[in-house]
């Protein structure tokens, strides 16, 4: 498995660019299993539960694009910029990871050029396709989160993530007031406002408008659960674009 990411739907709309930081839990073999067991890669800490799944899910229902991590967090966080002291983790979640407890500034200087760099290339290279084509495309980032955090369970069933464009993230909140039993986190239960991060290098300092949606992983555990959410996701994200003047496509909330 070569690359940095896996892209789908090269050739796609690209009035919509998905992109999927920590998609995978899957290491380089060069790197084994920094010296972690294998359970701990079925961990948060190794990747986010269902979000590749759902991050597919959407990009068919759009007929876009979507930039697929190859490799784990564990080896190099591609959700953070080049400069982040979290780069690269040497704890995570109560777990030493061995493989970066020592790590040197020239093993992270070397990860950042094999691993990081390529991928933000990629989804620049995305962005700059779609500018030829005079669009401005509009960047959807999909996430996970663990339904229970330092033994206190979490309410949301989905964050809505942002930084300091929040018209996408507001008609979103717009659309799924109107569902019932849904709770929704507003920049939680993480918040979208970190410098350098995916969304901010790309979308901020692009002036581009961008969105980070978190499911709950209880949601999205199983390939169908991430099939059926990530159809949920797209009906409001078509209706939130479209009530946004932020791009139409064909379809109401109803519609597949």
């Amino acid at each position: 498995m070569d690359g940095a990411a896996e892209i789908i739907n090269q050739a796609g709309d690209h009035r919509l660019i998905f992109v999927c930081d920590h998609a995978s839990n899957a290491l380089p073999p060069e790197y084994g299993s920094l010296g972690l067991p294998q359970t701990e890669f079925q961990r948060h800490i190794a990747y986010d539960i269902g979000a590749a799944g759902v991050a597919r899910a959407m990009a068919a229902a759009f007929n876009a694009p979507a930039i697929i991590a190859r490799w784990s967090r564990l080896l190099i966080d591609l959700n953070r910029g080049a400069d982040d002291p979290t780069l690269v983790m040497r704890i995570s979640d109560g777990a030493i990871i061995p493989g970066n407890a020592h790590v040197d500034d020239a093993e992270i200087t070397r990860r950042i050029a094999r691993y990081h760099a390529p991928y933000h290339q990629a989804i620049a290279g995305l962005i700059a396709t779609a500018r030829v084509q005079n669009i401005a495309p509009v960047l959807v980032s999909i996430h996970s989160f663990t339904p229970m955090w330092k033994g206190a369970a979490r309410p949301w069933h989905y964050g809505i993530l942002y930084d300091r464009d929040r018209r996408l993230s507001d008609g979103i909140f717009a659309v799924m007031r109107e569902l019932p039993g849904i709770v929704v986190g507003d920049n939680a239960p993480y918040s979208g406002e970190l410098q350098g991060d995916t969304m901010n290098q790309h979308g901020t300092q692009n002036g581009l408008p961008h969105v980070l949606i978190e499911f709950r992983q209880d949601l999205v555990e199983t390939p169908e659960q991430q099939r059926e959410q990530g159809r949920f996701m797209a009906r409001i994200l078509r209706r939130a674009l479209a009530e946004t003047k932020l791009a139409v496509f064909e379809g109401g909330f109803g519609d597949e």
